[in-house]
């Protein structure tokens, strides 16, 4: 059973990403503050909830959380960065963009970088302990699936309607095959034996 809160009189977000572990495309963060009396039985980890259900808890995070805002980080900043600046940059950028102020944020994970002067909690498998960053997790992963199902009209090739861009065999053999594109992050190994494609 996920808790709702971690301090009952403070205003929290919860921030989590999505993409981390992709061969291509953005990472998407998220940061969520709900109502203390929100609770959902189909809320959890976006990894444990089926694409259907995370369509419709989107839809009821949206209306009813306090405030909710997406950040997104391409590839290329990735690339230059790496992939863990990047995602904390990206939960800064979604934090800047909540309309309401946090007391507190709970972030998924092990590492976070100080966002201003508020006080954060890096909380490991966060996504499957507290709503607000389950709720971040659905945003994210659902706001990333998207964005990678418009990438796919472009290099339908790489299946990334299916694969969203993570390391499957299609995926590869894709790469292999047609080479990388614009989207790829050249700083991951793409093809497994090789090293990195350029």
């Amino acid at each position: 059973m996920l808790k709702p809160f971690m301090y009952k009189d403070r205003i929290e977000a919860g921030c989590d990403e999505a993409g981390r572990g992709c061969l291509a495309g953005p990472v998407v963060a998220a940061a969520v503050i709900l109502p203390k009396n929100f609770r959902n039985p189909m809320l959890n980890d976006s990894k444990l909830v089926s694409e259907k259900h995370r369509k419709e808890l989107r839809a009821i995070i949206e209306k009813h959380a306090i405030a909710w805002s997406v950040g997104v980080v391409d590839n290329h900043v990735i690339d230059k960065i790496n992939i863990l600046k990047a995602s904390i940059a990206g939960m800064h950028i979604a934090i800047d963009k909540l309309k309401i102020k946090p007391d507190v944020l709970l972030i998924d994970g092990n590492r976070f970088y100080k966002y201003k002067n508020i006080p954060h909690h890096c909380i490991i498998k966060g996504d499957g302990k507290y709503m607000p960053i389950a709720a971040a997790s659905i945003i994210a992963k659902t706001y990333r699936d998207d964005l990678m199902q418009a990438l796919h009209t472009e290099f339908p090739n790489y299946e990334w309607k299916n694969n969203k861009g993570y390391p499957t065999k299609k995926h590869r053999e894709a790469i292999r095959k047609y080479g990388s594109t614009d989207y790829h992050r050249k700083s991951f190994r793409l093809l497994q034996e090789s090293g990195n494609l350029q």
